[in-house]
């Protein structure tokens, strides 16, 4: 569940190498395809359908159709080029390399960079030749039936590109692979030690006795100028008794146990550990070490691992050819409880929108699903009334303990009368054992009440308070003490649920308690629809404030005794309360 216990560790212990941390950082990021015009869209959707889990992005006035709407064509790429986000941009080569000119980094980690031709009539990568943008290329290419323009002197003589294996091996010396390219092509000899069918079906013209050797092996070898070394991912690491160590512990156990089998960390596929609390808990060390983690219930199955070594707390399995994790158990479940704000989509942050990217199932009241359409497509969406947010916790933790990666959607913020109260409440009543595993997130949201406050100037610029005006979930006694006392502290309110068809006297009743040590003059700000189309703000007093003023859609901010009024140019005010008291 949460990982309390995540400790510090000292980086160059457990860092499995740039370019292999880099490779699994691309196997886990789907790439953004972006569009600057319509008539490119037709040909990006099709490309997309070699590229599972790809986003479609468009300019904003220009295009329809597309996945997510962006304003700012540079600020969106290179913000995708720093994320490691790979980029298949349809428009001209000279656009995408002078607007990611300011970020471009060493070529080692830069992502891959893509041009297309609107009409897909060329392909051609750009950067990222040793993060698989020439493979990229080519599985575009392949779907709109051309030939990519491939410039890598490398591929072009031997039909392989050596600085950027295929899934499933790793380069251990990246380092050396430039000069040992440049002496193949200058006709140097070179024998291969290992199995590999993508170099035995490549060009390279091998030997029994070379000048060069390449070696396919899991021991831990660095190689060297005159030898390439890949690591196929064909080891499995088990752990047993998962509560025996710490995070730290367990991957100092695990580089000592590999170094003593002389084996490789970058042979290493994933990390298994038994799907219960004690797993979970310890499920840290696969972000520390760079690997994917897979929970198991009880033995590993799978036909092709066989024992190299094992002990109380750790076993170490081996396959013939590299092995895709998700052949072995689950993946961890995970639930991020986020909120997208108050409804505009400029108010969504970047750790919410990359969320709803990544995730698998998305749940949440249908109408806060609309706020986020066009991040879901592909995935399954679970919609439900807004009454029964208990429910909905319940089924994005069953989601989440079969695997998946759940987001739970709120509007505004999710731990403010929201979603994240009721997924804790439902993990805290019920507490089924198979939750106890589940990674549990909440990513914050712009508040109603922060949007409100932002759009007449700063009535919340002292202390304040929040109240939610329903009894449904308490007694109104309860709501009209906290009024009461809220008002004689002299807080500015914000209040959220003002007002339903079927609660119409509770704002009236709030009024009446606040006039008891308030002014009638003291400001009042209405809310409604914020970020959505029919958005209103109005500034009124307390006095004029009145059931029909609002709906269940608005917020209400009521300023405190200092809380002041600015007149501006337009005939409104602006808002504020002193910091000083």
């Amino acid at each position: 569940m949460l990982d309390s216990h995540s400790e510090r560790l000292p980086v160059a212990s457990v860092v499995v190498g740039e370019a292999c941390a880099l490779r699994l950082l691309r196997q886990r990021t789907t790439p953004a395809v972006v569009v600057l015009n319509q008539i490119s869209v037709p040909t990006a959707r099709k490309l997309m359908t070699a590229l599972p889990g790809a986003q479609l992005y468009g300019l904003v006035g220009r295009t329809t159709d597309v996945d997510v709407s962006f304003a700012n064509f540079g600020d969106t790429l290179r913000q995708f080029y720093s994320q490691g986000v790979p980029i298949i941009g349809l428009c001209a080569a000279g656009i995408l390399i002078r607007t990611l000119a300011p970020v471009l980094t060493d070529s080692k980690t830069e992502p891959p960079v893509v041009s297309v031709a609107a009409d897909g009539s060329a392909v051609v990568p750009l950067l990222g030749g040793m993060t698989g943008v020439n493979d990229l290329a080519e599985r575009i290419a392949a779907v709109l039936d051309v030939q990519p323009a491939i410039t890598t002197t490398g591929k072009l003589q031997f039909n392989t590109v050596l600085p950027d294996p295929p899934a499933g091996y790793r380069l251990a010396n990246p380092q050396h692979v430039k000069a040992f390219i440049a002496d193949l092509i200058a006709g140097v000899s070179v024998s291969l030690d290992g199995d590999a069918e993508w170099l035995t079906a490549s060009e390279i013209p091998f030997c029994a006795q070379g000048e060069r050797q390449i070696t396919i092996t899991t021991q831990a070898i660095s190689g060297s100028p005159t030898q390439l070394v890949y690591h196929p991912t064909s080891l499995v690491l088990a752990v047993v008794q998962p509560s025996q160590f710490s995070i730290a512990g367990w991957i100092e156990v695990i580089l000592d146990r590999l170094t003593t089998a002389n084996l490789a960390l970058a042979a290493v596929a994933c990390i298994v550990l038994p799907k219960t609390p004690a797993g979970a808990a310890i499920a840290g060390i696969g972000t520390s070490l760079n690997l994917p983690i897979r929970l198991v219930e009880s033995a590993i199955e799978h036909p092709d691992l066989t024992v190299v070594s094992s002990d109380r707390n750790l076993t170490i399995f081996s396959a013939t050819q590299p092995i895709e994790p998700h052949a072995i158990g689950q993946d961890r479940g995970k639930i991020t409880v986020i909120g997208t704000g108050p409804g505009s989509p400029q108010w969504m942050s970047p750790q919410v929108r990359q969320t709803i990217l990544a995730a698998t199932d998305i749940v949440g009241y249908h109408t806060y699903l609309a706020l986020v359409k066009d991040l879901t497509v592909g995935k399954q969406c679970h919609g439900s009334d807004n009454r029964v947010e208990l429910d909905r916790s319940k089924l994005a933790l069953d989601l989440a303990a079969s695997g998946k990666n759940v987001v739970v959607v709120s509007s505004g913020d999710p731990g403010i009368f929201a979603m994240a109260a009721a997924v804790l409440e439902v993990l805290d009543k019920e507490a089924k054992p198979e939750w106890q595993t589940i990674d549990l997130q909440v990513a914050p949201g712009i508040s109603a009440m922060q949007a409100a406050a932002a759009a007449v100037g700063a009535p919340l610029g002292h202390d304040f308070c929040a109240i939610s005006l329903s009894d449904i979930l308490k007694p109104w006694e309860v709501v009209a003490s906290r009024i009461a006392s809220a008002a004689e502290s002299d807080f500015a309110i914000a209040f959220y649920n003002p007002i339903s068809s079927q609660r119409t006297w509770q704002l009236t009743a709030a009024k009446e308690i606040l006039l008891k040590t308030r002014s009638g003059t003291t400001p009042v700000i209405l809310a409604r629809n914020l970020g959505r189309p029919g958005q209103e703000v109005k500034v009124i007093t307390l006095g004029e404030l009145a059931p029909e003023s609002a709906d269940m859609r608005t917020v209400i901010l009521i300023g405190s005794s200092q809380t002041k009024l600015i007149p501006r140019a337009d005939g409104n005010n602006w808002v504020y309360t002193p910091r000083s008291y």
